[in-house]
């Protein structure tokens, strides 16, 4: 099966579970704008991969639902908050108005704040065993915290209107972007019950993958449209920040992303030498789906 058939088979079932969660009990305008942005229909990549690793270890799907649901909730939030005024002040996401444009400013902290603390709540429902819930709820609370996805951006803003080397880019996006990658893969394979040394290699795998998605993301900043972003194009080089085309060039940024999925596509085949349960095919066309062919 390839990424494309996957998420068709998948995508609607996880979005109406995904949506099960938010019911009007405040009697405010809060759960509308939680709902707005969550049901914004988004690629839905992070809870995707994570429900791929799970099918490529032949696992029930269904037992990695409740995780995904909370690390989409948690990008939503990140997404949120992102637009903000006193982030990157941006005023369409997902082909609509971002929560701030749509609502207010405050409502939209809120909303983001809501569907964070959501995230955990809905990671101890379910029936996996306990110690699996309180892995991932302590895998949630690393990657989308200081350490990882908000360390990140905080990083990111630090960053704006400075020369940043490689090196320092790679950081940033290590931890801005990649962190709730790492959370759908080792998820996968925390779910599965799977070896420290394969939680090890998902986590590597996550790592190829976010610098991967950050590269492609600023290119198509720069050579994307609008309407296929669903968000505006030439922001980075409006908040002056530094990003691989700036610093390498566009056909250099290319050899950089395709030399990141080239290690992915390692990753997987050596994941599947350690586990022999485990197919490849799912992930492989997932790495394919990244690469930016068709804009050279």
């Amino acid at each position: 099966m390839d990424f494309k058939t996957f998420t068709k088979k998948y995508l609607d079932d996880f979005n109406t579970y995904l949506l099960s969660h938010i019911e009007n009990k405040s009697g405010t305008s809060l759960e509308e704008a939680m709902n707005y942005s969550l049901d914004a229909k988004g690629k839905r990549l992070r809870p995707l991969l994570l429900l791929a690793v799970l099918h490529s270890f032949h696992q029930p799907i269904k037992n990695g639902y409740e995780a995904a649901a909370a690390l989409e909730m948690v990008h939503t939030y990140s997404l949120i908050h992102d637009d903000l005024p006193a982030m990157d002040n941006d005023d369409l996401r997902r082909g609509k108005p971002t929560n701030h444009i749509q609502f207010n400013e405050a409502t939209a902290i809120l909303a983001g704040d809501a569907l964070l603390t959501l995230a955990f709540e809905i990671l101890t429902k379910g029936d996996l065993p306990s110690e699996v819930k309180l892995a991932l709820i302590q895998k949630l609370a690393i990657t989308s915290g200081y350490e990882g996805m908000v360390g990140g951006q905080q990083a990111d803003l630090d960053g704006e209107k400075k020369q940043l080397t490689l090196e320092e880019i790679e950081r940033i996006h290590f931890r801005k972007t990649g962190a709730l990658i790492e959370m759908a893969t080792v998820s996968g394979g925390i779910i599965a019950n799977k070896s420290e040394h394969i939680l090890k290699k998902l986590a590597e795998l996550a790592s190829e993958i976010g610098i991967a998605y950050q590269i492609r993301d600023d290119i198509l900043d720069v050579v994307g449209s609008e309407e296929e972003l669903g968000k505006g194009v030439a922001t980075d080089a409006t908040l002056e920040k530094s990003t691989y085309p700036s610093l390498l060039g566009i056909d250099e940024s290319f050899i950089q992303l395709e030399q990141r999925l080239t290690k992915a596509e390692q990753i997987i085949f050596s994941i599947a030498e350690m586990d022999d349960q485990f197919q490849t095919d799912l992930l492989i066309s997932f790495i394919h789906q990244l690469s930016l062919e068709e804009y050279k």
